[in-house]
C-alpha cells in the first residue's frame, strides 16, 4: 500500500537554492560520514526544537497532576484537553504550511510559532483554574500549529533528498533529547523545591525563550529562485498530491488512533503509586529510548523500504500497550514508556520523510499541513476515547484498545501490496 511509485525513471525534483556555506556542508561526498553531510541549519533547528521541548517538558511532565490533584479535573476532562489542545495544533498547521508555500517564506512562520509558544508559558504558574490551563494549553498548542508545517518543510528544502531521513531523524533525535532533559529537571527541580508545581512551572520560560533566539540568529532559509507570492492555494493544486502521498496520511491517522496523549503515560506512572516528584520519570525513560532510537531509524529509512520500519514500530507500540495495560509496579509502567519511545523513534521522523518524498517542493509546507490535520483530528478522538474508557473501564481497557487500534493496522499493512524497489525509486512529483 505505501510503497507506491511512478513507473520509468526517477526524476530529479526542482529544490530551492541553497546558500554556498550549506552547499559545501550538505556536500556532494556521498560516502562522507551522513552526520558531516547534515547542513547546520537543520542543526540549529534541532537545537531549537530541543530548547523549546525542555520548556515544554517542564510543564505538560506537571500538567496532568496539576489538574487532577489540584484542580481537581477528572480523567475525561483532561483527555478532552489533551485532544482539543492537540487537534488545535494540528489544524493550525494547515493554515501555515499553505501559507508557508504560498509566500515563499518558511522561517518568519517558524519564528512566530515558538515566539507565541514561548509567550504561553507564563499562564500556567499564574492559573487558578482549568479554563486558564485549558487556555494556555490552547495557545501553546497553536504556536506548535504555527512553527510545525514550515519547520518540516524547511528540513526538505535545506537537505538534499538523498539524507532527508538521517535530517529528520537527527531533527527528532534533538528534539527527543530536550523531552528526555525537561521531565528529568522538573524531577530535580521538585525534590529541591519541595514539590512547588507553581516554582517549577516558572522555570520553563528560560529554555523557552533559548529556542526563539536560536531559531532566529541559527536557522538560514534557502534562497529561491522564485520571487515575491505564489498564486494562492486551489483545490485543484491538490491534484499534484499523488495516491502514495493520501495513503501516507491515511495510516497516518489510523496510527494516531492507537497512540493516544502521553499525559496518559503520566497518569498511569502515578496509578501504580509512584511518588508525585518521581512521576515525570517515565517521560525521561520514553525520550531517552525515543532519543535512541530517532537518528538510527532516519539513516536506516534512506536505505531500506518504509514497510519494515513500519511494522516494526507497530510492533513496538502493540507491545508497549500491553505492558502498560498489565503493568502493577513502576518498573513494568516504566518498560512499557521505554517500548513506546521505541515505536515513536521508529516512526515519527520516517512520516516526515515519507511526505518530503511524496510531495511537490512548491506544496511541501500544504502537504504536512494536511498530514497533520488528519492526525490531530485522530488525536482528539483517540484522547477522547481513552479519557472515557479510564473514566469507565479503568487504565488496562485504555492501553488494550490502543493495542487493538495497532494490530488493525499493522495487519492492514501488512497484507497490503506493496512495490518493489528502494525508497529512492519513488518518483518526485
Amino acid at each position: 500500500m505505501l510503497g507506491y511509485h511512478c513507473s520509468g525513471m526517477p526524476t530529479e525534483e526542482p529544490v530551492p537554492s541553497v546558500s554556498n556555506r550549506e552547499a559545501a556542508k550538505a556536500g556532494s561526498t556521498p560516502h562522507s560520514p551522513v552526520l558531516d553531510r547534515i547542513p547546520r541549519s537543520i542543526w540549529a533547528l534541532g537545537l531549537t526544537s530541543m530548547f523549546m521541548d525542555i520548556s515544554s517538558e517542564l510543564v505538560h511532565s506537571l500538567l496532568p497532576l496539576y489538574l487532577s490533584s489540584t484542580l481537581g479535573a477528572s480523567m475525561l476532562t483532561i483527555g478532552l484537553i489533551e485532544g482539543i489542545a492537540e487537534g488545535t495544533a494540528s489544524v493550525t498547521k494547515v493554515f501555515s504550511g499553505a501559507l508557508s508555500d504560498h509566500w515563499r517564506k518558511r522561517k518568519p512562520l517558524a519564528l512566530f510559532g515558538y515566539g507565541l509558544s514561548a509567550l504561553t508559558k507564563p499562564i500556567f504558574p499564574l492559573a487558578a483554574s482549568i479554563g486558564w490551563v485549558a487556555a494556555g494549553r490552547f495557545l501553546d498548542r497553536v504556536g506548535k500549529g504555527i512553527r510545525g508545517a514550515p519547520r518540516d518543510a524547511l528540513v526538505a528544502d535545506i537537505t538534499p533528498a538523498g539524507i532527508r531521513g538521517a535530517a529528520y531523524g537527527l531533527r527528532q533525535a534533538l528534539d527527543s533529547v530536550g523531552a528526555f532533559v525537561g521531565p528529568l529537571l522538573t524531577v530535580i527541580f521538585m525534590l529541591l523545591l519541595n514539590n512547588n508545581m507553581r516554582a517549577v512551572l516558572w522555570l520553563a520560560v528560560v529554555p523557552a525563550l533559548m529556542a526563539v533566539v536560536l531559531l532566529f540568529v541559527g536557522v538560514q532559509e534557502p534562497e529561491r529562485s522564485e520571487t515575491g507570492p505564489s498564486q494562492p492555494l486551489r483545490l485543484r493544486d491538490l491534484q499534484r498530491l499523488k495516491r502514495g502521498f493520501w495513503l501516507i496520511v491515511a495510516l497516518g491517522a489510523f496510527l494516531t488512533l492507537a497512540r493516544f496523549s502521553e499525559a496518559f503515560l503520566i497518569l498511569r506512572a502515578q496509578g501504580v503509586g509512584l511518588p508525585i516528584a518521581y512521576v515525570p520519570v517515565v517521560m525521561i525513560v520514553m525520550n531517552a529510548a525515543y532519543m535512541g532510537a530517532a537518528y538510527p531509524a532516519g539513516v536506516i529509512s534512506d536505505k531500506v523500504h518504509h514497510k519494515k520500519l513500519l511494522l516494526s514500530g507497530l510492533g513496538a507500540l502493540i507491545a508497549s500497550d500491553l505492558i502498560l495495560a498489565t503493568a502493577s509496579a513502576a518498573g513494568a509502567v516504566f518498560a512499557g514508556a521505554a517500548v513506546w519511545g521505541v515505536h515513536m523513534g521508529l516512526t515519527q521522523g520516517l512520516f516526515s520523510k515519507l511526505v518530503a518524498d511524496r510531495a511537490p517542493h512548491d506544496l511541501r509546507g500544504t502537504a504536512f499541513g494536511i498530514l497533520n490535520l488528519t492526525t490531530g483530528v485522530s488525536t482528539l478522538l483517540a484522547s477522547l476515547i481513552a479519557g472515557a474508557m479510564w473514566n469507565s473501564l479503568g487504565p488496562s481497557a485504555t492501553f488494550i484498545t490502543g493495542a487493538a487500534f495497532a494490530a488493525v493496522a499493522a495487519v492492514g499493512l501488512g497484507l497490503s501490496r506493496t512495490a518493489p524497489g528502494s525508497p529512492q525509486q519513488i518518483t518526485k512529483q
